[in-house]
């Protein structure tokens, strides 16, 4: 087939797809829409029916249970006249215990009469309540029954309260209806096809549905509505797609026409761009769509050709400069933006499309922490989060590379199970890792030692992976370009070893290396903060000191040794008392500082009260002097003072709670005191300087000095050594 073939079949589809769906469409719709309101209607009318027979069987068994309460026979004869002649029921017939009948009212339905409580039949020729008549003994004397006929009448008062068609369809034989003849026949033959409570069609359009038989409404009845559906609907909605069809095929023929000509034209320029002939132009024959796609390729071949020489020459450069890239990346511990500069470096070096930067978790896993232009390529929620590109070592190309620390490129094979890896047509990974070879590990969270079974370090051959996708211009990556990346990756290697070491030193100068606590240092900082922040918001903050009770005793009998056991077990036991937020340090030697935010004083006695009961109750297991371990009992005396309640400082509320700390050791250790309440400050109005100037919210800070040189409260700042144990 022709080009202007295909284009014309391809503008019929496009233009007579949609205009055959629209009218199937606004058929089926009106159809759904009619066939829906008709089994409303039915629906409806279903439950008039059912309501109409069931009011009829409650009246018919008020009349029955009239007459069955009158006792006397003759007496109850008369009343069975009077509730026919009432109109309650057409007929009343009374039996004895035999089953015969004793007394009929006159003019009574003649053929079956079927009771309202009874199994459907056939043959029914009126509806029935039967009540028993009894003695006052219980004995049963018989039976009262009270009938309404069912003839052409009822089944017009049921059609005039529904406001539908109603047919009494007996099999028996006995067939009334309200339907006009002409439509008789066929919405007998409908019905004969509907089962249950299911709606079906006539061919006139005509919707019916059967109602019972079933319990409580004994009769066969057929309901019938007409549609609502417009006469000729069809044959306008054909025509207007037979129409539609003529003009689509003329618009087609001219559309085809006139772009024949320019796209040959453009299509011999493609095939020599695609030869290497950048030079390739093609003539703009016009300013239409067509014309402008001459212009756009004109100027993409131009500027395909200059940035391909750009793109060569800028290669080299990044090259020679990879040196004094690398001493700048690793002279900053930021590693977002290392990795960031590194990640872009890469891709304008290589002229790729897209890339990323994954390091390796201690759960063995890739985590991407930067990505480059993978929108569209990444199979995960939420693109704009590079952490949550994961990638487990060992599985797909990054997992491969990670785990043999071997760089890989090719062209993209998609795996038979998802790996979470981008997609792409081509790819270059590699691997860096420390000069050792393998990742270590990052600090673990001060005051919260390694889990136990927590391997030291990861089997994992690299720190991370530097992976390129899609190169510029549809070419795969060479082993230029794996040379190239190679220079990047030990760029990024180191730039990521000197931050964690850089980190490292951190955590280590504000923790104690014996117990993992945090330190003294860390404490002047931490109170500091705790305090400014109690202050702001109106809080309170509870500071406890703790003292391991004999400890140097320890020490003399089971060495050294043992007592840096001891000290190690019971800064375990703190951690498993306090809080996540709370904060537990090593002040020096067998001293012990807990700061609990929000805490007041009953709060801190609760705790102080755990820790006294987790230390004394569970002595300490030690190495003794023999192949035996010692159980080495453990008391400690706890102080304990709150911000603002006891000081109104940082320093001075570390104060305080070391003093309740002493008086706690010396009313016999094991135990804990709370700082006593300070005695109130004297107070003395001073003027107010004029030039003075507070804050322009009017409010306090903490550390600030009044007119009188006294400093309102603030925590005290500047390292302070530890104070000596005074021997206790």
């Amino acid at each position: 087939m022709t080009l202007r073939g295909r284009l014309t079949a391809a503008f019929l589809a496009v233009v007579l797809g949609p205009v055959l769906l629209g009218a199937f469409f606004v058929g089926a719709t009106l159809s759904a829409v009619d066939r829906s309101r008709a089994t409303e209607r039915l629906g409806l009318a279903a439950a008039g029916v059912r309501t109409s027979i069931d009011a009829l069987c409650q009246q018919l068994r008020a009349a029955a249970d009239a007459v069955a309460l009158v006792g006397d026979p003759v007496v109850r004869s008369r009343a069975a006249d009077q509730v026919v002649a009432r109109g309650l029921a057409a007929a009343v017939l009374i039996a004895d215990a035999a089953g015969r009948t004793t007394y009929t009212t006159p003019n009574g339905p003649a053929g079956r009469w079927q009771d309202c409580a009874g199994a459907p039949a056939t043959g029914v020729a009126a509806l029935s309540a039967q009540v028993r008549l009894r003695d006052p003994a219980g004995t049963d004397l018989g039976a009262v029954a009270a009938a309404q006929p069912v003839d052409r009448a009822f089944v017009a008062r049921l059609a005039a309260v529904t406001g539908v068609g109603v047919t009494l369809d007996d099999p028996g034989g006995i067939t009334h209806t309200t339907e006009d003849q002409g439509v008789r026949a066929a919405v007998l033959a409908a019905a004969g096809k509907a089962d249950g409570n299911r709606v079906t069609g006539t061919g006139d359009g005509r919707y019916v549905r059967r109602v019972g038989p079933s319990p409580g409404q004994p009769l066969p009845l057929v309901l019938s509505v007409p549609g609502e559906r417009a006469p000729g609907l069809y044959g306008a909605l054909i025509a207007a797609v037979a129409l539609a069809a003529l003009l689509a095929v003329l618009a087609a023929w001219r559309l085809a026409r006139v772009t024949t000509r320019p796209l040959g034209e453009l299509a011999g320029a493609v095939d020599r761009v695609a030869r290497g002939d950048l030079s390739a132009r093609v003539p703009v024959r016009s300013r239409d769509e067509i014309g402008r796609l001459a212009s756009a390729f004109n100027r993409m071949t131009r500027e395909t050709g200059t940035y391909v020489t750009a793109l060569t020459s800028s290669r080299d450069q990044l090259r020679n400069h990879l040196a004094v890239l690398g001493d700048t990346l690793a002279s900053t511990h930021d590693l977002q933006r290392i990795l960031r500069v590194i990640l872009d470096s890469a891709i304008a070096a290589t002229g790729a499309r897209a890339g990323a930067v994954l390091l390796v978790d201690g759960d063995g896993v890739l985590v991407g922490r930067c990505v480059e232009g993978l929108t569209g390529r990444w199979p995960t929620s939420d693109p704009a989060d590079p952490a949550t590109l994961r990638v487990a070592v060992g599985a797909g190309v990054l997992g491969a590379v990670a785990a043999t620390g071997e760089p890989l490129r090719g062209r993209w094979a998609p795996p038979d199970t998802p790996t979470g890896e981008p997609t792409c047509e081509t790819y270059v990974a590699v691997p860096f890792a420390t000069p050792g070879g393998t990742e270590s590990r990052g600090p673990d969270r001060p005051g919260h030692p390694p889990a136990d079974g927590d391997p030291s370090g990861s089997a994992c051959a690299a720190l991370g992976v530097l992976v390129l996708y899609d190169r510029l211009g549809g070419h795969g990556f060479h082993d230029d370009d794996v040379v190239t990346l190679r220079t990047f990756a030990g760029h990024a290697a180191v730039a990521v070893e000197n931050v964690r070491v850089h980190e490292e030193a951190q955590r280590l100068s504000l923790t104690d290396p014996l117990t993992g606590l945090w330190n003294y240092r860390y404490l002047r900082e931490s109170i500091r903060r705790e305090v400014e922040r109690a202050n702001r918001f109106g809080r309170m903050l509870s500071v406890l000191a703790l003292d391991l009770d004999r400890f140097k005793n320890v020490n003399d009998t089971w060495g050294h040794a043992a007592g840096d056991a001891v000290l190690v077990e019971f800064a375990r036991r703190v951690r498993g008392v306090i809080r996540e937020v709370d904060l537990a340090f090593r002040q020096g030697g067998e001293e012990f500082v807990v700061l609990l935010p929000e805490t007041d004083a009953r709060g801190a006695t609760i705790v102080a009260e755990r820790l006294g009961a987790v230390v004394r109750d569970q002595p300490v297991t030690v190495e003794g002097s023999g192949d035996e371990p010692v159980r080495v009992p453990v008391t400690v005396s706890i102080g304990i003072a709150v911000y603002p309640d006891h000081a109104a400082g940082g320093q001075q509320v570390l104060d305080a709670a070391d003093d309740a700390l002493y008086a706690a050791k010396a009313a016999g250790r094991d135990g804990y005191r709370l700082a006593p309440a300070p005695d109130p400050v004297p107070t003395q109005e001073i003027p107010v300087v004029a030039a003075g100037a507070g804050p322009p919210d009017g409010l306090p800070r903490a550390g600030a000095a009044d007119p009188a040189g006294t400093v309102q409260g603030g925590a005290s700042s500047g390292p302070h050594p530890p104070r000596q144990s005074r021997g206790r």
